[in-house]
């Protein structure tokens, strides 16, 4: 039975008046000291979520030219890459990349849509250079980035303008151009009509000849291609053992959803227990885990460049905070079943799994801009994995409280996070506890809090610092708290940033309310990310990491307070 916005309101309302009971038992978190073997054969860098974005209506959020780039976009993605010390990952492709054309000679605007008449889904355009002039423009704006760019693959017999594209991202992007993806879901060309009868047979001697006509143009001196891109129906381990795994490349690339509503809505994707059993996302994760392996074995990263919660623009529970957790634990998982890194994917202004979306489809440069719900997981994923000067980044590892992994009934999840060691050591003693993370999938904030028994914090300090995420029921939209802080509709974090402080010597427990997740700091080498004062203005000069500067007039205002000081008066 499809749920529709009252049917929703008075589910809340019977889960509150069932649940109303606080918290029965304490779950008993098992955190060893050093990570299990296994775990160690992935070490994940602090920028280990990045964004995704659909080409079509990139123009529409980043802006039409480099000298109109929205400052709410600004903000969103600042907001991001303040967290990480290395560069936000961005990748713009998608099904509208791979049906495009590449202008160089249009200069003017970013993008035109070249079909009015196209599927919602894959939409064409022509695009020219102002595409990089305005990658590069945020990225001296809100930070250094690295981005990925979609290649197409549709004609390959025909890849003059694959070429000419990639030879103008090197040129354009320079060392931020991190990979370039041939092909988007090319195990849906036959089934979307592009190709008649493809298969991985027909596939990999088209990718042998693309990368030839790339390489005569000396496009491929360094590993700079990603692929297959598969979603569906291939597995990936069969695409690296028909010769992907032969072809040098930097990353080997996968994208996925659970569900999608492609054909309109079902009771499939509108059904949020699916999204609140923990053992779904293990489910969800471990998809390819044999193409996975023989990725490890080369020591080739895999990358999630694509996820989110209902494919084809989501559904009427995409844009809720059960959405918020639930993409937390798909990326955290994703971590521990050996992916270097998760893209959280975001469409055309009105799609509902959506991290931000302007104020209409054609306005983005006034303030009024909506936040999505999974922008809040964006949040807390780029907080949990920033990581120590001394680490060399994160192992994660799903610590299966309450047996959540196989359980479909367990209503709560917990990963434990340690620092890598960063030395020549690669034994797994030298790594150390640093972060737990704990979700609580309950639906009512005060009624369904759980409490967590945690083991002590490493090293001498006895006390623990945690943050706690929050929402009032799995189906709040807008009532959203990281931190005690919301975003506001300029893209800027609105509140006190709080953080919790509790004495944990021999053992402490810690209570998540439900809905929500916390994220709990164990290591004496780890902190967390403060927030600056108030800013005004962002540095445009491309300098550093796109801190924002103060405003005159606070300068002057600090500069009269401190002198106040020292002269005696107030």
């Amino acid at each position: 039975m499809l749920m529709n916005s009252a049917a929703i309101a008075a589910l809340t309302l019977l889960y509150s008046s069932i649940t109303n009971l606080p918290s029965v038992h304490c779950i008993t978190v098992t955190f060893p000291e050093a990570p299990p073997h296994n775990a160690t054969l992935n070490v994940v860098k602090d920028n280990f979520l990045g964004v995704s974005y659909e080409l079509a209506s990139f123009d529409t959020l980043w802006g039409t030219t480099a000298d109109a780039v929205p400052e709410a976009m600004q903000n969103y993605m600042h907001n991001l890459n303040r967290r990480t010390s290395n560069p936000l990952r961005i990748r713009v492709g998608g099904n509208a990349m791979d049906g495009s054309t590449y202008v160089p000679s249009m200069t003017d605007k970013m993008l035109v849509l070249t079909d009015p008449n196209a599927y919602f889904n894959d939409q064409p355009t022509d695009f020219g250079p102002v595409l990089f002039d305005v990658l590069n423009a945020m990225a001296d704006k809100a930070g250094e980035m690295q981005f990925i760019i979609g290649l197409s693959m549709r004609s390959p017999e025909n890849d003059s303008n694959v070429v000419e594209l990639a030879q103008a991202a090197e040129s354009k992007l320079g060392d931020r151009l991190d990979a370039m993806l041939l092909g988007n879901e090319p195990d849906l060309y036959a089934g979307h009509g592009e190709r008649d009868a493809y298969n991985i047979s027909a596939y990999i001697p088209e990718i042998a000849k693309v990368m030839e006509d790339m390489r005569s143009q000396k496009l491929l001196d360094k590993s700079i291609l990603g692929g297959p891109t598969i979603c569906c129906s291939w597995g990936l381990g069969d695409v690296l053992n028909a010769g992907l795994k032969d072809d040098g490349y930097k990353y080997f690339t996968l994208q996925h959803y659970p569900n999608n509503a492609c054909s309109g809505l079902n009771d499939k994707n509108t059904n949020m227990s699916y999204y609140l059993s923990h053992s779904n996302v293990y489910t969800f994760t471990s998809w390819n885990e044999d193409g996975i392996s023989i990725a490890k074995s080369l020591n080739t990263p895999v990358l999630l460049t694509e996820y989110n919660s209902v494919s084809c623009g989501g559904s009427n529970i995409s844009n809720t905070f059960g959405m918020t957790l639930w993409a937390i634990d798909a990326g955290l998982q994703s971590a521990a079943q050996n992916f270097s890194a998760v893209y959280i994917h975001t469409r055309e202004f009105g799609v509902t799994y959506n991290l931000f979306d302007p104020p209409s489809a054609n306005n983005s440069l006034d303030s009024n801009w909506r936040t999505g719900t999974t922008y809040y997981a964006a949040l807390f994923l780029s907080e949990v994995m920033s990581t120590s000067s001394s680490s060399s980044g994160t192992i994660v590892a799903d610590l299966n409280v309450n047996n959540s992994i196989y359980s479909p009934t367990a209503t709560v999840a917990a990963y434990g996070l340690w620092a890598a060691d960063d030395s020549s050591s690669n034994s797994a003693s030298s790594d150390s506890r640093d972060k737990l993370v704990l979700i609580n999938f309950g639906t009512n904030t005060s009624a369904t809090a759980q409490s967590f028994d945690i083991p002590a914090p490493s090293g001498s300090d006895t006390t623990i610092q945690y943050r706690i995420l929050s929402a009032p029921s799995v189906f709040e939209d807008t009532n959203i708290t990281w931190a005690g802080q919301t975003v506001h509709q300029d893209g800027l974090l609105n509140g006190t940033q709080e953080t919790q402080t509790l004495d944990c010597k021999g053992g402490c427990t810690i209570e998540v309310p439900g809905p929500g997740a916390v994220l709990v700091l164990l290591g004496d080498r780890s902190s967390f990310y403060i927030d600056p004062p108030p800013p005004s203005t962002y540095e445009t000069n491309g300098v550093g990491r796109g801190l924002r500067s103060f405003d005159v007039a606070h300068v002057v205002a600090l500069m009269v307070v401190v002198a106040g000081s020292l002269v005696g008066f107030a």
